[in-house]
């Protein structure tokens, strides 16, 4: 069912509501995402909606430069992220660009993340 989730980094200078179905969580093995610890869930462009200019977030990229992570420069919490475009591979085989955001479960306020369950993504393997 859909509804309607706030969310914010820790020290509240990032803010942000989603409106989806959260079933399950990406856990991805990635070396900054098993670093992080960030559980991570697709939504589209329209169910977003940022209350804090993305230009008082900072930016990091690595790698292909594709994906994009937002974090807080004030308590370093990444509430979201744009995922990366595919690979060459990943093309050839048919995947299409995700043009949406990553949200980190973990930022959204009153969600119970013990019965979701985690959907395991290869990020080491790309």
């Amino acid at each position: 069912m859909r509804q309607r989730f706030t969310g914010s980094c820790h020290c509240g200078n990032v803010r942000f509501v989603v409106t989806a179905d959260i079933d399950h969580v990406r856990v991805c093995d990635c070396s900054i995402c098993r670093k992080r610890g960030a559980l991570n869930f697709r939504i589209e462009e329209a169910d977003f909606a940022l209350e804090t200019p993305l230009e008082n977030l900072t930016l990091y990229q690595w790698g292909s430069r594709t994906a994009k992570d937002y974090f807080c420069p004030s308590c370093g919490i990444l509430p979201f992220r744009r995922p990366s475009l595919p690979t060459a591979t990943e093309m050839i085989d048919g995947t299409q660009p995700y043009t949406g955001w990553a949200i980190n479960v973990r930022c959204l306020d009153h969600l119970d993340l013990s019965d979701l369950p985690q959907k395991l993504i290869s990020g080491s393997k790309l």
